[in-house]
């Protein structure tokens, strides 16, 4: 990302100065637990983005670029459902670079980039403001995982949240619904959500997305036991577990797994654990609705689901809600 010197006039910033909590006994916690477990946060440190940006780009991966193609050539009717004029919320707006695809459609009164790494969200409303001189960017330093106490630190408007990516298909449904009622608050009875959602499709597809030939999506799952040897100077060897991931259509998600390939002990700060052959720790699921169901999850949130942009495929989905 290109480094401005000057701050431009149009960007406010404000740290909510979230509490990053207790990392590291979480972590201790999910790997003495049965079955062992490690938050798919963990996957993105600098190598680990770095992998997932290659993923995006992989033949067998659809999603991204199924979803930007989809905002491109829906960007004036998602303009008039979300209201020209709004102010767009993103939470986890990294490089908020979905938003660039809406900002000319949109012509939003205030943009307001949320997430939990202040220097980088500085940075990157800092670059989107020289790019948008006119347009007035309230970055948010929060956790969106928390109830969120912003409304007096936010521009007045109609709230339109954006989430895009399917983020929302790596919550739990019962977490899904908590995190889409905590959005129905913050946007207030006129208010909407525009979210991006990975469809239920056949298992083929889905499997070879999250087992690309090149072996990228492998060195991301992996990738992840190096992030936990430095943040608990334990000794996990990549080389000694594989990647698995597969999709369950009974519960309709991708599970995926890293598979010890012996029977092994990981020492480190605070843990000493056994690892049988075959055993796993399970790193991320990613769950993908129907237009239907994602509708009925919505309405248990307070939202009507009001218009469904699909790809000629129906492999991906952005949706419209609207305050109900």
């Amino acid at each position: 990302m290109e480094q401005r010197s000057q701050a431009p006039h149009n960007v406010h910033f404000h740290n909510a100065h979230p509490s990053i909590g207790d990392s590291r006994g979480e972590v201790r916690q999910g790997l003495r637990a049965s079955p062992k477990r490690i938050n798919p946060k963990w996957f993105y440190d600098q190598a680990g983005s770095a992998l997932f940006e290659q993923i995006t780009r992989l033949p067998e991966y659809y999603p991204t670029r199924t979803e930007v193609s989809i905002l491109q050539n829906n960007r004036v009717a998602i303009a008039d459902h979300c209201g020209r004029g709004c102010v767009l919320i993103e939470p986890g707006s990294g490089n908020c670079e979905k938003a660039r695809l809406l900002l000319d459609a949109l012509e939003p009164s205030a943009y307001v980039p949320l997430d939990i790494s202040a220097d980088f969200l500085l940075q990157a409303a800092n670059q989107l403001g020289h790019e948008y001189p006119g347009l007035h960017i309230h970055a948010v330093c929060a956790d969106f995982n928390d109830d969120w106490q912003l409304q007096g630190s936010l521009p007045e408007g109609r709230r339109v949240v954006f989430y895009p990516g399917s983020t929302i298909g790596n919550l739990e449904p019962l977490e899904a619904e908590r995190f889409l009622s905590r959005v129905r608050r913050l946007v207030g009875d006129n208010g909407g959500m525009l979210v991006g959602v990975d469809l239920h499709k056949s298992s083929a597809r889905l499997n070879a997305a999250y087992n690309d030939a090149s072996g990228v999506t492998a060195a991301f799952n992996l990738n992840v036991l190096q992030r936990i040897n430095a943040l608990l100077r334990t000794n996990f060897d990549p080389e000694s577990f594989r990647h698995r991931a597969f999709y369950n259509e009974v519960e309709r998600r991708i599970e995926m797994y890293l598979v010890s390939t012996a029977a092994q002990r990981v020492r480190g700060d605070g843990l000493d654990i056994e690892f049988a052959e075959g055993e796993t720790i399970h790193t991320e699921n990613s769950y993908k609705y129907s237009v239907d169901s994602f509708a009925a999850l919505a309405a248990d949130a307070g939202f009507e689901l009001q218009q469904s942009w699909l790809d000629s495929d129906e492999l991906f989905s952005v949706h419209f809600l609207a305050a109900s």
